[in-house]
């Protein structure tokens, strides 16, 4: 709206009127709000500015969702995330359904797990790829409420001596590997604390290869994919156990820009879906082998 400068002649009455109209044409900047600005997943006084199919998206009436490729089962299916099959797509639907979007005004983009974390600039509205949500990551990136309560466990090859651990103590000795940049690596480097280095692969793929030629003797994954790991792809090795919850529970985060005004609306969406059961619904559907594993301690 474009208003000429008002004389200074106008009547004190007309001059307020003025100022209420300019007062509601300015533009709202939704990082006034301090959980959007801060990345806090609060969403007090959220739903003001999180009309549905009509957020501050980076293309207008469409909303743009990243993960990594390859897409890994089962948080995904045939590397396909646009099919909304696999636990994470079909979060990122149910998420963009409650955000007004529905599945013919969702698109996607490749990011890579350590792009997607890193500062700078995203093309993407939010991102699903199984990013734990830590304090140091949210330096660089926003974080939605949790979507889902992570465990770690270790895989290794039947037969083998890390393959009849029954305690991380046992762990200490074996030659261990991870995916560089994950909540397990970390696991690997602060609960197991090994005797020697770990092994870190650029992704889940190579670390697989690594288990497979004896590169390694054991890896740390989260639970889920552990047991896709040993059900589908490496039949050969088994799921040795899973570790204790950490003091502070393990969460599977939505990623989005640092300070982005679309924070606290993403995680009003993944609150109420955690409230009405649709997430536990569909962690049921689609993650239900991952429901049992020896504990490590």
């Amino acid at each position: 709206m474009s208003l000429r400068k008002p004389s200074t002649a106008l009547p004190l009455a007309a001059l307020a009127v003025v100022a209420a109209v300019l007062s509601g044409c300015a533009p709202q900047d939704a990082k006034s709000d301090g959980a959007a600005a801060s990345g806090a997943p609060g969403t007090a006084g959220a739903a003001a500015g999180c009309a549905p199919g009509a957020l501050a998206t980076r293309t207008a009436g469409k909303l743009t969702v990243g993960t990594d490729k390859p897409a890994y089962d089962p948080w995904f299916s045939e590397d396909k995330p646009e099919n909304g099959k696999g636990f994470e797509s079909a979060v990122a639907y149910a998420v963009a359904e409650k955000l007004g979007y529905p599945k013919d005004k969702v698109g996607w983009v490749v990011a890579p797990f350590g792009k997607a974390t890193a500062p700078g600039a995203k093309d993407f509205d939010f991102d699903i790829n199984q990013v734990s949500i830590s304090d140091e990551r949210k330096q660089a990136v926003d974080f939605s409420s949790g979507y889902y309560d992570v465990r770690q466990a270790v895989i290794a090859l039947k037969g083998s001596k890390a393959a009849g651990a029954k305690s991380v103590a046992d762990l200490k000795g074996a030659k261990l590997g991870a995916q560089v940049g994950t909540t397990s690596l970390d696991t690997i480097t602060d609960t197991i604390k090994p005797s020697t280095q770990p092994a870190v692969f650029d992704s889940n793929d190579l670390a697989k290869a690594a288990l497979k030629n004896g590169q390694v003797e054991a890896l740390v994954v989260d639970l889920p994919t552990a047991f896709y790991i040993t059900g589908a792809e490496v039949p050969e090795a088994q799921v040795v156990g899973q570790f204790a919850s950490a003091s502070k529970a393990e969460q599977f985060g939505l990623v989005l820009d640092k300070g982005s005004r679309l924070t606290p609306c993403v995680s009003q969406a993944v609150d109420a879906l955690r409230a009405d059961g649709t997430l536990a619904g569909l962690e049921k559907q689609w993650l239900s082998d991952a429901v049992s594993a020896p504990v490590l301690k």
